[in-house]
């Protein structure tokens, strides 16, 4: 294994129905099936959609969803809302329905996200999920969230966490971010983070699609998951914080045993830890964006 497929294996969560991209549903779903079909499906994790919009998803993924039993099912990752209730019953029907192909096509929905900001609402949430869906928790990081990520912990969940957005107010402070990933490790949380992760290096980017967009400086996903593997081999908080601040593509360099950023190296065997067990994906509205821009940077 080297380093790159110990790194990026499975990491790129496809939303492509959220901002900037906002897809409709048809064409989010005909991307999706074109990624699993290319050669960068390594890196492709699950289709991210409400759960107020599977039955659209149904309509528009009828003639692509694989129906021979050995075809890797689609993994889903679904949005919840107000009556997450509610929401698990159509989570497990849709399960019962798509698993077997003979049923509309072989998918499943085996991750719910849901938004929590007190461990009240984690603690009811937890409850509700079933035991068989990973149940990722949206929580806020300004204020330290280091009571929320022990709820998280107790109820066996997983943490979410928004590292952007298409204004720059969206993107959290890096000390913010590692705060929030150090804590991940030592309560044993694993988390996902979403939105404002379109490319792999730090630095200044349009914040959206649109001809005349702002621009801003964006977290590159390379950062966030090299500062996550070096926090869980044990590196100080400021000096993660300069992994993720880390605006040079030459200070990180590809190992077929390892990854190096400038004196420090990590090995594959401890990125592959801290994929399985500290930051599982993040989402991205783009999958083509990340791929492409890793190969224009010679990184892959």
């Amino acid at each position: 294994m080297n380093s790159a497929l110990a790194l990026l294996s499975h990491s790129i969560d496809y939303a492509g129905l959220f901002p900037p991209a906002s897809l409709d549903m048809k064409s989010a779903v005909k991307n999706y099936a074109a990624y699993l079909e290319s050669l960068d499906v390594w890196m492709l994790g699950r289709f991210i959609v409400p759960v107020s919009r599977l039955e659209e998803f149904e309509s528009a993924a009828l003639n692509v969803l694989p129906r021979d039993i050995d075809s890797r099912a689609w993994g889903l990752s679904v949005l919840g809302g107000d009556n997450l209730h509610e929401e698990t019953k159509k989570i497990v029907a849709f399960n019962d329905k798509h698993w077997r192909p003979t049923n509309g096509g072989r998918a499943i929905i085996d991750a719910v996200e849901i938004k929590a900001h007190t461990q009240k609402e984690i603690q009811q949430a937890a409850s509700l999920v079933p035991k068989e869906i990973a149940a990722y928790f949206e929580i806020p990081i300004s204020d330290d969230p280091a009571s929320l990520i022990d709820m998280i912990a107790d109820a066996g969940g997983r943490a979410k966490v928004r590292t952007g957005g298409i204004t720059q107010d969206a993107f959290p402070k890096a000390d913010d971010l590692v705060h929030f990933t150090a804590k991940c490790v030592r309560a044993g949380v694993p988390f996902k983070a979403t939105a404002g992760l379109h490319h792999p290096i730090r630095s200044t980017y349009p914040l959206t699609y649109e001809k005349d967009s702002p621009k801003g400086m964006m977290y590159g996903f390379l950062n966030l998951l090299l500062a996550s593997a070096f926090i869980f081999d044990g590196v100080k908080p400021e000096e993660a914080v300069e992994v993720l601040e880390e605006e040079s593509k030459d200070r990180f360099r590809f190992e077929d045993d390892g990854i190096n950023w400038r004196k420090r190296k990590i090995t594959n065997e401890k990125i592959s830890a801290t994929r399985r067990t500290v930051v599982i994906s993040f989402g991205s509205c783009s999958f083509r964006e990340p791929t492409d821009e890793l190969k224009s940077m010679d990184l892959l």
